[in-house]
């Protein structure tokens, strides 16, 4: 049945609900697909088929299956979040390869809504770096598999853009649910602090990481948000498009910036022309577009440093560093140096009380979502840190500000690069923003529609 493969997932739990395909055959099909395309992409450390099709049965036999808002639905989790049953590895060699006890939180909550998790996704060593690839497997873009799918939720971007499932959990602590969206064509949305749980590594990167959905529409975000945050999750499609549309809230006031909040790194043509592109197509839907620079401040790039190598030195802090890459070991000796001015938290405030007023005048603030494509897919793990820092530093510096002020950002495709993989935009608000932020995505879904999917056979 069609509505096994290559459907979104609020038309897959519909499907289930209504009883037109089972948990079973939907989880099948989608099972079916990572055995044919995941030796291309990369995407799973591990495919929990067997015990994924018991859920599936599970779930089948649930009294509330007419009403669970996943009923039925594949979903990949990355592998820094605990799936009962399976080991959490977290990218490395170092951890330990010992079965978690509890689902962590967000996959509790997933499962409750009734999804299935159908495997665990590749991630970089701890999740550091704007690329995936280790010991456990390099993920590719499926869109252009000589590039990387990004980092540090690769994986799960990687098979939600090969089709192999409809969502997937992922987490940004520096803009690693942002930076694989954006290379894969993905709606994202990094929720504000406090929104969805994060217990991500040994303290969430001081505050900063949070888990979300990754998904081929803004529906599916917005549903897979719902449920992650414990929020009233509609089961309606049409519903659930009718409260995204923004046309019921009015014009919005939105800044449109193309420069790169770090000093020397400058975005490449196709991002600039896709933020401006969604800028214009924004206007003429009759939302109050106008080019305005947040203040960033010049030592933005030292405070985004210290952050991003403090919270790896905490991560490492209990690991052999025998069994970690150089490029870890090198990031955490740099970060214990900045532990103390972290944990102190005053540069993040001062960072908040820069940017506050330019959002007093703007609702959302629309930049390209990346300087540059993804870097070549490779070994970069096996590669010095200095070449991970400039590589990452310079495809990816607009994602991280929004984790230092712990504010709510989107990722919406947005245009293609000559190679005909996507571009995409970001959107940032105020703390409570989210809502907005999708309903300016959904907007942009409805005047310039995406293809939801790499063109894989």
């Amino acid at each position: 049945m069609t509505e096994r493969v290559g459907r979104t997932a609020v038309e897959i739990a519909a499907a289930v609900r209504e009883k037109r395909v089972t948990p079973r055959e939907a989880v099948a099909a989608h099972l079916a697909r990572i055995e044919r395309l995941d030796g291309r992409i990369g995407a799973f450390r591990v495919v929990r088929a067997e015990a994924a099709l018991a859920e599936a049965d599970e779930v089948a036999a649930r009294a509330d299956l007419a009403g669970l808002p996943l009923a039925g639905v594949p979903v990949a989790v990355k592998d820094n979040l605990a799936v009962r049953g399976e080991s959490t590895r977290n990218g490395s060699a170092a951890t330990p390869d010992t079965p978690a006890r509890e689902d962590h939180v967000t996959v509790a909550r997933l499962r409750a809504a009734g999804a299935v998790v159908v495997g665990l996704t590749n991630v970089p060593e701890l999740c550091v770096f704007g690329t995936t690839e280790g010991v456990h497997g390099i993920a590719r873009n499926p869109w252009d598999t000589s590039r990387t799918a990004g980092g540090s939720s690769g994986g799960s971007a990687a098979a939600v853009a090969a089709g192999m499932v409809p969502i997937a959990l992922g987490n940004d602590g520096m803009g690693s649910l942002r930076i694989p969206a954006a290379n894969c064509g993905l709606v994202t949305v990094k929720p504000g602090h406090g929104v969805v749980p994060a217990g991500i590594g040994e303290g969430d990167w001081f505050g900063m990481s949070e888990n979300g959905p990754l998904a081929t529409t803004v529906a599916d975000a917005r549903l897979m948000l719902s449920v992650l945050a414990d929020a009233d999750a509609e089961t309606d499609a049409d519903a659930d498009a009718e409260t995204a549309g923004p046309g019921e809230r009015g014009p919005r006031r939105i800044a449109v910036s193309v420069r790169s909040p770090l000093a020397g790194v400058t975005v490449s043509g196709p991002y600039v022309h896709a933020a401006r592109e969604a800028a214009r197509a924004l206007a003429g839907a009759g939302h109050r577009v106008r080019r305005a620079d947040p203040p960033y401040p010049l030592s933005l790039g030292v405070t985004s440093l210290a952050h991003w190598t403090a919270g790896t030195a905490v991560d490492a802090g209990g690991l052999d560093p025998r069994l970690l890459t150089r490029r870890t070991r090198v990031h955490a000796a740099v970060g214990r140096r900045f532990l103390g001015p972290v944990r102190g938290g005053s540069a993040r405030e001062e960072l908040r009380s820069r940017l506050e007023p330019f959002f007093a005048e703007h609702d959302v603030l629309l930049t390209p979502a990346l300087a540059r494509r993804s870097p070549k897919s490779g070994p970069w793990h096996e590669r010095g840190w200095l070449s991970n820092i400039l590589a990452n530093t310079n495809y990816s510096p607009l994602t991280p500000p929004w984790n230092l002020t712990g504010w709510p950002a989107a990722v919406v495709p947005f245009g293609t690069l000559p190679s005909g993989a996507p571009t995409a935009v970001q959107l940032v608000g105020l703390p409570g923003a989210e809502d907005e932020l999708l309903g300016v995505a959904a907007h942009l879904e409805e005047l310039r529609p995406w293809r939801r999917t790499a063109p894989l056979t």
